[in-house]
């Protein structure tokens, strides 16, 4: 147990260390260097796209994926912050002293594991679906539900959730559960509790409202 402790010790001395200013930066770099992959070599050679470009009317998805660029920093900013919000009130409810500032730098760095779906969907189109049109881009993401109904067939409501219940999103779960118990240093079956009762019920609730109001 001592040696556990001088472990969870060690690890949350580099935690502090990290520069979570830098770190943001990188993961933005990371996000932008993914929409610009998929920009170059998939979206500009849907044919759809080809021919906006030949007419010189493409100028509209320029301003289009400008905007979605720009937006990263605020949207992934605003993720952490409502993410490390519900958790820290999880913490707070369970009794567990875990700061919002330590929450915060957890969910940034657990973000990393959204970049390789990101990666994926560049593989998958460059490789394997190399004609797709821009409906089979927006509807696919590597290992969700999405994946095993025909997205054509379905209600175009029922795409997001479909997309957003995947392999990668319960990965993340299970990141959020070792984070709060290593960060909490309490037990593992109070972390899962915290995870379930504030960040994944917000998440389906999130879903069951998406598919009320969408119209």
């Amino acid at each position: 147990m001592n040696g556990l402790n001088k472990y969870r010790q060690r690890f949350l001395d580099d935690w502090y260390n990290i520069d979570g200013k830098a770190f943001f930066f990188v993961l933005c770099l990371l996000y932008f260097s993914a929409f610009l992959i998929k920009r170059m070599f998939i979206i500009d050679s849907i044919a759809a796209f080809e021919i906006l470009q030949d007419r010189g009317e493409m100028w509209i998805m320029d301003v289009f994926f400008g905007l979605q660029y720009l937006s990263v920093p605020i949207f992934i900013a605003w993720k952490f912050t409502l993410t490390s919000f519900l958790l820290w009130v999880g913490c707070f409810l369970f009794g567990y002293r875990v700061t919002y500032a330590q929450l915060w730098k957890m969910v940034m760095i657990m973000e990393l594991v959204f970049i390789i779906p990101e990666l994926l969907k560049v593989v998958w189109f460059t490789v394997f679906e190399t004609d797709p049109t821009y409906h089979d881009f927006v509807a696919y993401y590597p290992l969700s539900l999405i994946n095993f109904f025909n997205y054509e067939s379905l209600d175009a409501m029922w795409l997001y959730p479909l997309k957003a219940l995947n392999l990668f999103e319960i990965l993340y779960w299970g990141m959020l559960v070792a984070g709060i118990y290593w960060l909490s240093n309490k037990k593992l079956k109070i972390s899962i509790f915290i995870t379930l009762s504030s960040y994944v019920l917000f998440f389906f609730l999130w879903l069951i409202y998406y598919v009320i109001v969408y119209k």
